[in-house]
């Protein structure tokens, strides 16, 4: 169902208006006394409400209202949202507390209300939130004590105290809303339907949200951001990083996985941009919709001072971006139209004393350059300075040639006009050039998560291969014992199937079993415990290594024995696997996944062996994947430097690579049943791609 009823809606009930002072009904109905529809106050126990005829409930009223409002205490809300859906009514907002927040009884309240709703077809916003506001239609069906101004944004907040005070803060900022929405509870209206709403708003152009959890129907959510950020900017404050992460599993891959890692990936994924601050919040929904994106990381300052160059220096380097090297062109150019003790370099510094002339002629030819994405202007208020004049020939610049450009007129009272000048043309404008570059920093990641969304799309479009029903048949065999956890044997065996190179490896229940598995092997060999109950076999002297010959290998079956029982019961002890001696050189990875509560299935790369914890190097992605996709979440790691070669050390196979994580992403996306599953380590060498050891977990579920 449309959500365009609590928007636009021609006409409106608040049930619980009120007269007296200081309450949320009366703040609420004085509000509404500016919309231009008809609004009808409902109270049983007054006839009028400040001169305005009352109604006792909702039957009395002249005509069905398109939206109802509720203020009443949370035990009444029930039956109001059950008479309001028996009347016709499909949009309610609840503003009324006392719900799941309070404990189990409120949490029972608000089940009957979510079930009176879906019987009806009603739609709900909240309970528990301040309201919501839409100044392009008059609308402020709020307590706060001002309406917001008109604008492009779309505020989505969870809290109701953080929407009074941005509001105050827009006022004093002038920033304009295209709507302002207090979320509450999400009850029913969640992130999903909220942003596919403002998505298809004419009046939105970009939509920020301030998140305290993702809500009820994280696959809603992704889905609807994935259909609108291409073409709107959605901007994200998710509080909680620092909050206890969901609690670890037995396997390195949910050690390492946590609620807030996983949410950064998915909006990654997403095309949506996370920011840190509420200052950020809006401003790079301003500066997103102002100017273009950049096509790369590499920034040019043009500045006449130093030390504000150094500044934005810093901020762009810290932040991930690059410094731009002039071209010979460039360079040569600007020795033709500087003075003598010009910088010579990027920041390119035009000294104190430059006129408009000098400034404009430099962010031009700078700008001009083929090695600058970006052009950041920053000017300081001196003695031979104009910055309104240097404003206006930079708006001239600002449109030529399709790149971004950001201001930072620092000071305050003289470059007040400047910064007018250059707002007015959709020119962002700075206090500092730090921040400046921040922002920048942030417009060149906006790109790049235009790229996950892109290829995320066309990862889920793709038809999806079936998985061989050898997988399907070994998971039922393994449930049916009773088991969850898979031997190494059993593990190695689902990869093969999917696709995934392994190490060949044998059963061996004896010693003679493993003498022979050895010979027909060939030594060098490796023997493992093999076990239904132990995960991790090196800590408990599970694993021997370059075993040469037949009298090798009986000790180690004996020792790997003797070290089992002596820390758990014999029945953790089923016998050895052996396999060849890997004596390749390569590099160690983790290839994992695990279940996200939320999310589903999460897959962790990274640096990989038996000090996984301790470097952790790791990069998490939702699958599917693609091989784009799956070459970008490489890129996210610092062992993908040694992965394409490093001092002398040979590049290994990154296309081999990018096909086992794509096979990867499809076993776990495919076959749910899958919990956990660990490939540590995965050794790849300029040879190849190949598993060493594996662990899966998986749980009874119909597929």
């Amino acid at each position: 169902m449309s959500l365009e009823s609590f928007f636009q809606p021609r006409s409106i009930a608040l049930i619980g208006a009120t007269e007296r002072v200081g309450s949320v009904g009366r703040a609420i109905w004085e509000n509404l006394r500016g919309f231009g529809g008809a609004v009808f106050p409902v109270n049983g126990k007054r006839a009028e409400i400040l001169g305005v005829k009352a109604f006792p409930n909702l039957a009395a009223l002249p005509e069905v209202p398109e939206l109802v409002i509720i203020v009443t205490p949370a035990a009444t809300v029930p039956q109001i949202v059950e008479e309001a859906g028996a009347a016709g009514v499909k949009a309610v907002v609840v503003i009324s507390a006392g719900f799941k927040e309070t404990g189990a009884e409120g949490a029972e309240l608000e089940k009957r209300v979510l079930e009176a709703a879906k019987r009806h077809g009603v739609r709900v916003i909240g309970p528990n939130c301040l309201g919501l506001m839409n100044p392009h239609a008059g609308l402020n069906a709020t307590f706060a004590s001002s309406m917001a101004r008109p604008g492009r944004v779309a505020f989505l907040s969870q809290s109701g105290a953080l929407c009074t005070a941005i509001l105050d803060w827009s006022h004093e900022q002038h920033v304009g809303f295209s709507a302002f929405v207090s979320t509450g509870a999400m009850t029913d209206v969640g992130w999903g339907d909220l942003i596919r709403h403002f998505g298809n708003d004419p009046h939105t152009e970009s939509i920020v949200m301030y998140m305290e959890s993702v809500g009820g129907d994280a696959a809603a959510f992704l889905e609807a951001a994935r259909e609108v950020a291409a073409h709107k900017p959605i901007v994200v404050i998710k509080v909680g990083r620092t909050a206890e992460a969901s609690k670890a599993a037995a396997s390195h891959t949910g050690a390492m996985t946590g609620s807030d890692a996983v949410l950064d990936a998915a909006l990654r994924q997403s095309g949506v941009l996370r920011v840190d601050t509420v200052e950020e919040l809006f401003d790079m929904a301003e500066v997103l919709s102002k100017q273009p994106l950049p096509a790369g990381p590499r920034l040019a300052i043009v500045t006449n001072a130093g030390g504000p160059g150094a500044l934005a220096t810093d901020a762009l380097v810290l932040g991930g971006g690059e410094v731009a090297e002039l071209s010979d062109d460039t360079l040569e150019a600007l020795n033709e139209v500087m003075p003598a003790h010009w910088s010579h370099h990027n920041p390119v510094d035009v000294l104190g004393d430059a006129d408009a002339d000098r400034f404009a002629t430099a962010l031009r030819v700078v700008k001009n350059d083929a090695n600058v994405d970006g052009v950041l202007a920053v000017l300081t208020p001196q003695a031979m300075t104009h910055p309104t004049a240097i404003a206006r020939e930079v708006v001239k610049i600002a449109q030529e040639n399709g790149k971004p450009l950001l201001t930072s007129w620092m000071g305050a009272q003289s470059v007040n006009e400047g910064r007018a000048i250059l707002n007015a043309a959709g020119i962002p404008t700075y206090d500092y050039p730090d921040e400046a570059a921040q922002a920048f920093v942030r417009m060149r990641e906006r790109r790049l998560r235009l790229f996950w969304l892109n290829e995320s799309l066309a990862a889920h479009a793709e038809d999806v291969e079936e998985l061989p029903s050898v997988i399907g048949d070994m998971i039922d065999a393994v449930l049916k014992s009773g088991r969850t956890l898979l031997t190494e044997l059993e593990a190695k065996q689902v990869l093969f199937a999917a696709g995934i190179p392994i190490v060949e490896t044998h059963a061996a229940y004896g010693e003679d079993a493993a003498v022979a598995a050895a010979e027909a092997l060939g030594f060098p060999v490796v023997a493992k415990l093999l076990s239904p109950t132990i995960t991790h076999k090196s800590d408990c002297g599970g694993v021997q290594l370059n075993l040469h010959d037949a009298a090798a290998v009986r000790h180690a079956w004996r020792l790997i024995r003797d070290n089992v029982t002596k820390l758990h019961d014999i029945a953790a002890f089923e016998g050895v696997t052996v396999q060849r001696m890997v004596t390749r050189q390569g590099t160690e990875l983790i290839l994992g996944s695990s279940t996200d509560a939320q999310f589903g299935p999460v897959l962790l790369f990274g640096a990989g062996g038996t000090l996984v914890e301790v470097f952790q190097d790791r990069a998490l992605v939702l699958p599917p994947l693609n091989r784009a996709l799956a070459r970008r979440w490489m890129e996210q790691t610092k062992i993908f430097k040694v992965l394409r070669g490093v001092r002398g050390r040979p590049p290994v196979d990154l296309a081999m690579l990018e096909d086992v994580l794509v096979r990867f992403a499809r076993l776990v996306h495919t076959e749910r049943r899958i919990v956990e599953l660990d490939i540590n380590p995965l050794l790849a060498s300029p040879e190849g791609i190949v598993a060493l050891d594996a662990r899966v977990v998986v749980r009874a579920e119909t597929r």
